[in-house]
């Protein structure tokens, strides 16, 4: 459930403060009340989880000083003003410093509301981009989406610190699905840029001519926006489908990295999406071009060889929709461990995204099986089959291994209930759990 959005009422008057405050409260709303603006400032910082409403008339600081104060600290806040009779000009002085609107005295409480309404919508949508843009530069939470313990996810780990360190050009390859983009993302934010801009630019969704202005410009009069070449200035612009660029597209972006020298203002990330059977970047890519990238390279493992990390990935995934559509994960029999496992998942983790999405569907209704659905995403592949052979020891260790961390994960980690549910000695737990690598306190 969504939280509710805080508002914080600023008004002299006491009877005002608190009868929008018990309205508003009616709402569903988080209020809170301030006497004087310099109240208010000590608890209105830049991340404020809410709204203001704001007398414009008070001692003090009066409402247009303190709008102009709250702007400064987050230009993005919504600042609703009340205005007394005759200050019209006033508030729309206000509007043009940043307030989101303002309500004249005497005001209908409906009309404060629906402001409220959509002042707390805005403001909700700023602080989930927020979010989003941190965790897009927090190189240590996207590092913990590359979920897995595998040699190659470990290995992948590395590559991505070790290159993001490096600060050369960079280029991803890997099969389709396998999470090229969310490396890019992590190389950026692991390394000295991460500070800076990350532009992303898709070459096969846009048409050579326009393609052209989007990456070097020169942009039309109407277009807000700077080349991407020089709007990733000093950060790292990422080209995904790089092999989609024309041969004449790719001399201009050879030209640009050779202008710009050692160490490079802007990093260049080309990320390679090849399909066509047979073909590989090298292909694609006039050869100054690939050498100058693929001199960092590194390669996203395709799905079917991380192992376990399949299973890891399917319980985290299940959990993550069963959450979403309210509705208990589904509980992954050994035969199913085994075909999840025994996949040759040519779709790889978008794949694997949309089966277990389906499977909790498809729990929820109770009908249908892992089974049926690896059977229905690809006809021809044997629900048992796989590319890989595996001995039958690996197979029972990797279900062992998911048995016990969905149940931890279940339980919160009450080892008492995991002993109880799976039938074990607590000795026999801890010397399993030592094995795989699970630890109490990752499920507190």
């Amino acid at each position: 459930m969504t939280q509710a959005m805080k508002i914080a009422i600023v008004d002299d008057e006491q009877d005002m403060r608190q009868s929008i405050s018990q309205w508003l409260a009616l709402s569903g709303y988080d209020t809170e009340t301030f006497a004087s603006a310099e109240d208010a400032l000590k608890v209105l910082g830049p991340d404020y989880p809410g709204i203001v409403i704001s007398d414009i008339k008070m001692p003090g600081m009066d409402g247009m000083q303190f709008l102009k104060k709250l702007m400064g600290n987050d230009s993005a806040l919504p600042v609703i003003m009340i205005t007394g009779h005759g200050d019209v000009p006033m508030a729309v002085e206000a509007m043009r410093v940043g307030a989101f609107d303002f309500l004249e005295k005497p005001f209908n409480p409906d009309r404060m509301s629906e402001l409220a309404k959509k002042a707390t919508g805005a403001r909700r949508l700023t602080m989930d981009n927020r979010v989003l843009r941190r965790e897009l530069s927090d190189g240590g939470q996207l590092m913990k989406k590359l979920i897995g313990q595998s040699p190659v996810m470990e290995r992948l780990r590395e590559d991505i610190l070790d290159l993001g360190q490096a600060d050369g050009h960079v280029l991803i390859d890997g099969e389709t699905g396998t999470g090229k983009t969310l490396v890019a993302h992590a190389l950026h934010a692991v390394g000295s840029r991460a500070g800076k801009k990350f532009v992303l630019v898709s070459c096969s969704a846009w048409e050579e001519d326009a393609l052209a202005k989007r990456l070097f410009g020169p942009m039309l009069p109407e277009d807000s926006a700077l080349p991407a070449i020089e709007e990733a200035r000093g950060g790292t612009l990422v080209l995904e489908d790089i092999e989609a660029l024309s041969e004449g597209l790719q001399a201009r972006l050879l030209s640009v990295i050779n202008e710009q020298g050692t160490p490079a203002e802007t990093r260049i990330v080309g990320i390679c999406n090849m399909q066509e059977a047979g073909r590989t970047c090298e292909d694609a890519l006039r050869p100054d071009l690939f050498y100058r990238l693929a001199a960092l390279k590194i390669t996203v493992p395709p799905l079917r060889q991380r192992g376990e990390d399949i299973l890891t990935l399917f319980t985290r995934l299940s959990d993550q929709f069963a959450d979403e559509y309210g509705c208990e994960a589904p509980k992954v029999s050994a035969q199913e461990a085994a075909q999840l496992l025994q996949a040759p998942w040519p779709g790889n983790v978008r794949q694997l995204i949309n089966i277990a999405e389906r499977a909790v569907l498809q729990a929820r209704r109770g009908t249908g099986s892992i089974a049926s659905l690896l059977m229905n995403d690809h006809e021809e592949m044997q629900p048992v089959m796989t590319t890989e052979g595996k001995p039958l020891k690996e197979y029972v260790e990797a279900f062992e291994r998911m048995l016990i961390d969905n149940t931890m994960r279940r339980h919160k980690g009450s080892i008492a209930s995991v002993m109880d549910e799976l039938c074990l000695p607590r000795r026999t737990l801890n010397e399993k759990m030592a094995k795989y690598g699970l630890q109490r306190s990752d499920y507190l």
